[in-house]
């Protein structure tokens, strides 16, 4: 028997009862693609191994070779299902020794599957390394951790029979049908990097998304994205949408996927994904280009990492190379459909005629960024579609428009477009009410629900972080500690005043290559006693992508990163260090900047939104949990005076944040 999730599966029964090489024949023939030999030699001496140490175990449980995991686009070795525990094997032939990056890889196996296949989330979860050239090894098994997941157990390719009884004996729960565990349904939640691998790698969405009843359907969202492509391609017109949803909802997900589904430059439903967000770009450009090249070699090709982002720059794009693109060639561009990430965050009319001026010799040029990013999808003859993404509340710059800017040039501008909204557009935090009211009486106007994402997928544990963030940020006191009493039991957040206090925290609780990471707001410029100085910048692919021995890495905690940077992107665990910059003060938040050698208020009500927004960013990164950190003032630097930080502190522990003081 098959499962479309595995490339082999049986009974153990029926696997003692197999010849090596007919398993290792049915593995190769499921395998997509050649079979190199020593793939093949590694499957044989997996068999032996197995079937040597499952004997006793005949009638007991379920095999299961090459269990696929599409969130994070790899393939477990073995997975053994065995009376009340489940194994997740990975075999490292020929090697002696345990090393670190193999320990942590078959963590994060495990942790995918206690996470996302709902089989497993009430189930003990073992881990095993095996080193099939190692030295017998002391075999000791700690306790789960309190989601039944083990430490990774380390052995010899003769000490997995030992490994077997010790925990068949001590496990007295009820028995796991194999069969109904490996056709349990997986519903991931991907990061952003995992998510664009997949998708490049020809996943589906609906592969790599969860499909709960609580999260928005992403399948649909798509689904209605592609039938206004296909219809603008039938009649021959033009068309926007404008797809909202709340930080971490999958937003961005859904770009990705219309954007892989039509890579095809020769295609006439070629689309690309455009980003202002540089950090973002230049991580998942690097992060497709790496995982193309290993692609090739695992097929048996050659390619270089610079033909790997070529082909990629096909695909994901930023967005200013698109603009410059357009503004040398007066023709049409290339792509049919255009999507926009982060689209509020195009400049306005002021700074970009500005900056055409300054830095690109068009001193005539008077078009805000979306009137001009819709004149270039507008050059078609024929037909185009935009695709722009929303946040509410995420413009964290100087000049940035937020939606009305791209609704007041399709106003003034482009009378034929048909328009596609989401109807949250009207909330307040998209700022976009007297734009939406000018569309009042224009024809082809169509609100759809399929256009918003309410459910934030970001923290698979706690869908309402942003709310709990919204409340927090609006002051609704109440309300945040009503939320937070619901996030805490899954999602912890712990409050402190001491930075290595909370770096421990962060370090203890992250496992395999969670990934956690240092972030601040871009104005704080007085935690330079703390060793953390945002003048100086960090190289985001290095932090995002870097390993844990690489100093670089977020792994570190040595460089923090920016909201600039970590804008569309997340952590596992954070670390969020709290400056005088946005404090509280009596029933308001203040805001401040830094200037020269002292503090100055910030008055202008768009640059107290930046920073609002700015905190908004750094307090919806995580997905698993985060340490806040706001230092203590000093008595000796009137730049840190201790009454900077205490209400800020008093006021999130009077929310109820849990203390590591």
């Amino acid at each position: 028997m098959t499962l479309h999730r595995a490339h082999y599966h049986a009974t153990i029964d029926a696997f003692l009862n197999t010849s090596a090489d007919a398993i290792c024949g049915m593995l190769a023939s499921r395998s997509g693609g050649a079979v190199e030999p020593t793939q093949l030699r590694a499957w044989q001496e997996q068999v032996a191994v197995l079937q040597m140490a499952l004997v006793p175990y005949g009638g007991q449980g379920h095999v299961f070779f090459e269990f696929v995991l599409p969130r994070i686009g790899r393939r477990v070795d073995v997975v053994l299902v065995i009376n009340h525990v489940v194994l997740v094997v990975e075999f490292k032939a020929g090697e002696k020794e345990f090393h670190r990056r193999a320990i942590d890889q078959v963590w994060d196996y495990a942790l995918d599957l206690k996470n996302f296949h709902e089989p497993s989330h009430a189930i003990p979860l073992v881990p095993v390394l095996i080193a099939t050239q190692a030295e017998s090894v002391d075999l000791a098994l700690t306790t789960p951790a309190h989601d039944g997941v083990y430490e990774p157990v380390r052995i010899g390719r003769g000490q997995l029979g030992l490994l077997l009884h010790r925990l068949t004996a001590e496990n007295a729960s009820q028995c796991i049908d194999g069969l109904a565990w490996g056709a349990g349904r997986y519903s991931p939640t991907p990061t952003i990097v995992e998510a664009a691998r997949a998708l490049y790698g020809g996943h589906a969405v609906s592969d790599i998304s969860r499909s709960d009843a609580g999260a928005s359907n992403l399948t649909r969202t798509s689904q209605y994205l592609n039938e206004v492509i296909a219809g603008a391609q039938e009649v021959g017109r033009k068309a926007i949408c404008l797809l909202t949803g709340v930080p971490g909802a999958g937003k961005t997900l859904v770009g990705l996927d219309v954007a892989a589904q039509h890579m095809d430059a020769a295609s006439s439903l070629h689309s690309v994904f455009l980003s202002g967000n540089g950090p973002l770009v230049a991580i998942l450009t690097e992060a497709l280009a790496q995982d193309r090249v290993q692609r090739a070699r695992r097929e048996g090709g050659i390619l270089t990492k610079g033909a790997a982002r070529r082909q990629v720059e096909t695909f994901i794009q930023n967005v200013h190379h698109f603009r410059d693109d357009c503004l040398l060639d007066p023709g049409p561009p290339p792509e049919h459909v255009a999507i926009f990430d982060e689209a509020q965050r195009a400049w306005n009319r002021e700074q970009t005629v500005a900056f055409m001026a300054r830095k690109k010799g068009h001193p005539d040029f008077q078009m805000s960024e979306p009137e001009y990013l819709l004149s270039c999808m507008d050059r078609h003859s024929d037909w185009a579609v935009v695709l722009c993404l929303v946040g509410g509340g995420q413009e964290i710059n100087t000049g940035e428009a937020g939606i009305s800017e791209w609704i007041e040039a399709l106003q003034s501008r482009y009378p034929n477009w048909e328009i596609h909204l989401s109807p949250r557009l009207h909330d307040s935090e998209y700022g976009s009410g007297a734009a939406l009211r000018a569309l009042s009486g224009r024809e082809r106007v169509h609100l759809n629900d399929s256009l918003h994402l309410d459910v934030s997928m970001r923290s698979f544990r706690a869908e309402r972080v942003s709310d709990w963030v919204k409340f927090v940020l609006d002051l609704e006191e109440d309300k945040a500690r009503g939320t937070l009493h619901e996030l805490l039991p899954r999602y912890p957040i712990v409050l402190t005043r001491d930075l290595d206090a909370a770096k421990a925290w962060v370090k203890k609780r992250a496992r395999g290559n969670e990934r956690f990471g240092m972030i601040v707001s871009s104005q704080a410029q007085r935690l330079k006693p703390h060793a953390i100085d945002i003048r100086v910048p960090i190289d985001p692919v290095h932090w995002f992508l870097g390993p844990k021995e690489d100093v670089r890495s977020s792994y570190y905690l040595e460089d923090a990163a920016t909201e600039f940077q970590v804008q569309g992107l997340e952590l596992d665990w954070a670390c969020v260090v709290w400056d005088a910059d946005f404090r509280k003060s009596g029933s308001v938040w203040d805001h401040w900047s830094f200037v020269g050698s002292r503090w100055q208020r910030v008055r202008k009500p768009d640059r107290q939104a930046y920073l609002k927004n700015a905190y908004r960013v750094l307090l919806t990164r995580a997905r698993q949990g985060m340490a806040l950190v706001v230092p203590m003032g000093s008595g000796h630097d009137p730049t840190r005076a201790e009454n900077f930080y205490d209400e800020t502190y008093s006021y999130l522990r009077s929310i109820g944040l849990p203390t590591l003081d």
